[in-house]
This record gives structure tokens, C-alpha cells and sequence, in this order.
């Protein structure tokens, strides 16, 4: 139960390039709070100064969140009211913040959302492609079994795909990206949204895989990635195991990379089954296959 004496935690989503779209409620809770909790003081300090503003900040990034909280919590608790900024867009969108938003929840703390900018809606509402239902994947493995195992447990999935990717792999998840989904899905590449070189491309893989080879500018800032979801008809017919395959599509390259109980959680979730299903599909494939 929410303690009507504390502070509050205010989640702030700051621009993701144009100051413009820095509006004034969040100009004026930034003003207002008694300490900025941000992922780097220098840029928020940057941010700040754009706009006049001046107020205490502490560092709060992946890193040393663990350890921030509890004096967080005691500061709110104590009538403190604490804006959390990451580097650029929405809190805990792919950036610092989950971890403080679940303890201050837990301990009674009020959590407000001040919205704005985020890079997935942005690239999701100019790319072209089915906005009804998407699911966010936020970024990628570095590494390329791990990413090409994340893309083939999502091979299937008929919702419209978004990620995240840093400018000097992009060429690389695309090649991944059409060798899992097919060279003639279509995706859109945002880069440098609301940035004065924003250039947003569209197109199969193929041909995005192409343009990412052949153009420099197409390897340089933030990038977003937006995939078409699967056909419905690239779905298998239902099988005997009433889902036809598609657990075990997903199930395969998951075990290849994560031990069998966390395989089948996940495998579950995306395939839409239940745990105790997954599981023992998993099992028996490993006793199949020799899966791990």
C-alpha cells in the first residue's frame, strides 16, 4: 500500500534527439524534484542546462543500480520526490530503471510515468509495416549463435518484430535476420530518429542487406529495427503435438544455447504453451537429440 508521507519516483522520458520534443511536464517535474537519479549526469547535466534548469543528480546505470535503491527507497520514504532520466527516451525501455521501479512498487513508494520519447514507438509508427501487434525485442545477442538462436525462436512469431541495434553490427543482424525469416520478409531500418540525419529504409532483407553493404550512412547512429511478422501460412499445419511444431521450432535452438528449465520457460512463452508442456517436450528432445 502506497504511503501517503513518502516522496514519489517519477519515471521521465527525455528526447531521443530533438529538444522539441522535450515538453513541459517533464521539464517541470525535473524542476520540481528534490534529486535526479540518471544514467549519465553529464548528459542529463547537458539536458538540464538546455532548458535552464539546475538540480542535484546521482548516477543510477546498469552497473551500480542494485546498490543505489536502498538509499533511494529511504530518500523517498523520507518526503524525497526523485526523477528517473535514462541517456535518451523512457526508463527502463532497454536502459537503467526496471530494478528501482519493482522496489519502490514493493515498497510502497509511488511510481508516476511522465511519457514521451521512445525510439521502438517512434521507428514503430513511421516503418510501415502492422502496428496492432508487435513485440519488442529490445537488443540482440552480440555474439552470432546467440543472436541467430534469439532470431530463429522468433522465426514464427506473427507479430511485427522491433530491436534495437548498435550501428556497427546492423549489417551483420540483417544478414542473420534474412537467413532465419527469409530474404524477402520485409523490415524498416530507423536511424537517427528525430536527429538531423533521421533516414528511415524499407524494403525486403535482401535488399536492406544490400544498402547496408553499399552505404556508409547506413552504418553510423542509433538504429531500430522493425521486422514484418510471419505469414500466417508460414506457420506449420497443426501436428500431434497441437502446435504444429512451432514448440519445437523454438524449443531447438534454445536448448543449443540455455540449460533445458530456462529453454522450456521461455520456449513456453513465446510458443503460448504451458511450462509443464515445454518442459516435457524438452526433455524428451534431449533425450532425442542429446540437446543440453
Amino acid at each position: 500500500m502506497t504511503n501517503a508521507a513518502c516522496g514519489r519516483l517519477y519515471v521521465v522520458a527525455t528526447p531521443i534527439g530533438n529538444l522539441g520534443d522535450f515538453g513541459p511536464r517533464a521539464r517541470d517535474t525535473l524542476d520540481s524534484c528534490s534529486l535526479i537519479a540518471a544514467e549519465d549526469t553529464r548528459r542529463t547535466g547537458t539536458l538540464l542546462n538546455a532548458f535552464g534548469l539546475s538540480k542535484p543528480m546521482l548516477s543510477l546505470h546498469e552497473h551500480n543500480e542494485g546498490e543505489r535503491i536502498a538509499d533511494l527507497i529511504a530518500k523517498m520514504r523520507g518526503g524525497a520526490s526523485i526523477a528517473l532520466v535514462s541517456d535518451a527516451g523512457t526508463p527502463g525501455i532497454s536502459d537503467p530503471g526496471f530494478d528501482l521501479v519493482r522496489a519502490c512498487a514493493a515498497a510502497g513508494v509511488e511510481v508516476v510515468a511522465i511519457p514521451g520519447p521512445c525510439a521502438l514507438i517512434a521507428a514503430l509508427s513511421i516503418a510501415g509495416l502492422p502496428t496492432d501487434r508487435f513485440c519488442f525485442e529490445g537488443f540482440l545477442p552480440a555474439r552470432r549463435v546467440a543472436r541467430c538462436a534469439r532470431l530463429k525462436a522468433v522465426a514464427l512469431e506473427t507479430r511485427t518484430l522491433v530491436f534495437y541495434e548498435s550501428p556497427h553490427r546492423v549489417r551483420e543482424t540483417l544478414e542473420d535476420c534474412a537467413e532465419n525469416f527469409g530474404a524477402e520478409r520485409h523490415a524498416a531500418v530507423a536511424r537517427e530518429l528525430t536527429k538531423l540525419h533521421e533516414t528511415l529504409y524499407r524494403g525486403p532483407l535482401s535488399e536492406l542487406v544490400s544498402r547496408a553493404s553499399a552505404e556508409p550512412d547506413f552504418l553510423r547512429g542509433e538504429i531500430v529495427l522493425v521486422v514484418a511478422g510471419a505469414s500466417l501460412a508460414a506457420a506449420p499445419a497443426t501436428g500431434a503435438d497441437g502446435h504444429g511444431g512451432a514448440l519445437d521450432h523454438v524449443l531447438a535452438p534454445l536448448l543449443e544455447e540455455l540449460p533445458l528449465k530456462q529453454a522450456a520457460h521461455l520456449a513456453a512463452r513465446i510458443a503460448s504453451v504451458r511450462d509443464n508442456e515445454a518442459y516435457k517436450r524438452a526433455l524428451q528432445l534431449k533425450q532425442a537429440y542429446g540437446a543440453r
